[in-house]
């Protein structure tokens, strides 16, 4: 058997295994509070020093009551978050073969409320969509992040992920 059939055969299986939740909520992450520390080392990052963000006593005066984290803050956190929630991995077998995993990029992303400094956020995962490609597996997984304590979410994103099989 040569190494494409090999490729293929790991793919095809993982594929399947993915298919088969296809549709339904996989995992709920674990909270992570959001902290001020945080925030500011964000800014200073992206160069984003805008005041409702690091300057909390002129954040107060803002109809958020206080500082809240950049938006985009919040979506790269979605890669701590997303690993939580993968503890709850129902089926290791669908990386039997697996060399690698690449952000692919987002078909959405919404930012439905802002994340007030001091909160706790986490995610939800749902797989929205499989497809097989060649000897990798392409996952849409929508990723909602909650925040404790509101009844809107901090975001929705629909997250496109690459399983790379050998």
């Amino acid at each position: 058997m040569g190494v494409q059939n090999v490729m293929s055969e790991n793919a095809q299986n993982a594929f399947n295994l993915f298919k088969a939740v296809e549709g339904k909520e996989e995992a709920t992450g674990e909270w992570f509070e959001v902290t001020q520390e945080i925030v500011n080392q964000f800014a200073d990052v992206t160069l984003d020093h805008q005041f409702i963000h690091i300057d909390p006593e002129r954040a107060k005066q803002t109809p958020f009551g206080g500082p809240i984290a950049h938006g985009f803050l919040t979506l790269s956190m979605l890669t701590h978050l997303g690993a939580s929630a993968n503890a709850e991995n129902p089926d290791p077998k669908r990386h039997e073969g697996l060399m690698m995993g690449v952000n692919y990029g987002f078909e959405k992303v919404r930012f439905i409320s802002p994340v007030k400094v001091g909160s706790r956020i986490r995610a939800h995962k749902l797989l929205s969509k499989v497809e097989l490609k060649g000897n990798a597996v392409q996952s849409t997984q929508t990723m909602t992040v909650e925040i404790d304590g509101s009844d809107k979410p901090a975001l929705v994103a629909d997250w496109l992920v690459r399983a790379v099989y050998a």
